[in-house]
């Protein structure tokens, strides 16, 4: 792995070495290191603890305002581990960039595109462990909100892989920009099909799940940090094809979210409802009671680093000390313009 990651250096440096002609070139450098320990009773395969820093560093090639190419890596290393590296992801796409539209292709980071997703569809070790987009996203904004579709291939055929991608939407649409009131919505939908060699009494599966979501952002109206709720359904879609028909279980989800004090916050997420099974959300939402409680304190949070304390109470039917403790501190130096030419030498 390690000589994988030098061989995608040199790549990465050829690359920018031979795009010092174009108008412009900007790096990006940022990361996330991470300790994370889960006391989970309910899940003992998830009781674990996990631990490591990844970092990224790209650089960007802009054609002009609208046009962009992105080249670099992200890997990652757990504490402890060797080889050093676990895995390094390419990180190489095309982006397109205007007052209302978005367009990423090619391998390119989740963060701050999907990373609204609700932990029911999409849970959080995603961002330890896969975080890249592999595929295609689109993005339109207004000043009412947003709406995002995506494609995230996961696994390509061969004789023993399976074929897998996901594909969804999600977005927020608020009636009036200046107002409290608000609608978010998620979906998400995974293929999963065989190898290309067929296994026997093996069949398409197709898994994924939706939410809506009406929601109220309060914080304008007190002196607190923030305060929101928010309030709505959800349902799962598990098929295999040939076998049986749709199941849909359904359910009712609610959230809260207060910020004080600038260092303190508060999340509580409930579910109550038919148990899910959703291949990339979380286990907890195989029950059919659920809450969460986080307490975040926040030591310090400047403009290009964020350190964060989260303790995590999980509550289901039967257990009541399910506990989670987190230490993360993020850090992204913004894109840095390092080279520009007037086009006219």
């Amino acid at each position: 792995m390690t000589s994988k990651f030098y061989l995608l250096i040199i790549i990465l440096f050829i690359s920018v070495s031979s795009a010092l002609a174009q108008d412009s070139l900007d790096v990006h450098f940022n990361g996330l290191g991470f300790l994370d320990n889960r006391e989970y009773k309910t899940f003992v395969e998830r009781s674990r603890t996990y631990s490591g820093a990844r970092t990224e560093l790209d650089f960007g090639l802009n054609m002009d305002s609208l046009n962009h190419f992105v080249v670099g890596v992200n890997g990652i290393h757990e504490f402890g581990a060797q080889p050093y590296f676990l895995k390094v992801d390419p990180v190489a796409y095309y982006s397109f960039k205007s007052a209302k539209w978005l367009f990423n292709a090619g391998m390119f980071p989740r963060a701050g595109l999907l990373d609204n997703y609700p932990r029911a569809l999409l849970n959080d070790t995603l961002m330890y462990y896969r975080p890249n987009v592999e595929g295609l996203l689109a993005r339109y904004s207004t000043k009412n909100g947003y709406e995002t579709g995506w494609l995230d291939w996961v696994s390509r055929q061969t004789a023993t892989a399976r074929e897998q991608f996901l594909f969804g939407a999600e977005g927020k649409f608020l009636p009036d920009s200046k107002g409290s009131f608000y609608i978010s919505n998620y979906f998400l939908l995974m293929h999963d099909a065989g190898p290309a060699v067929p296994i026997p009494n093996d069949h398409i599966r197709d898994n994924g799940g939706a939410q809506v979501r009406l929601g109220l952002d309060l914080t304008r109206h007190t002196s607190l940090d923030s305060l929101a709720f928010e309030a709505g359904g959800m349902i799962s879609l598990e098929r295999t094809r040939g076998f049986d028909q749709w199941r849909i279980p359904k359910g009712f989800v609610a959230a809260a979210y207060i910020a004080f004090l600038k260092r303190f916050a508060v999340r509580d997420e409930f579910y109550a409802g038919q148990g899910h099974y959703i291949t990339y959300g979380d286990s907890y939402y195989e029950k059919k009671v659920y809450n969460r409680m986080d307490m975040i304190f926040t030591p310090f949070d400047y403009k290009h680093i964020k350190g964060q304390f989260i303790l995590s109470l999980h509550f289901s039917p039967g257990q009541f000390n399910d506990n989670q403790e987190a230490f993360r501190v993020t850090y992204d130096l913004g894109r840095q313009t390092i080279k520009r030419f007037n086009g006219d030498r």
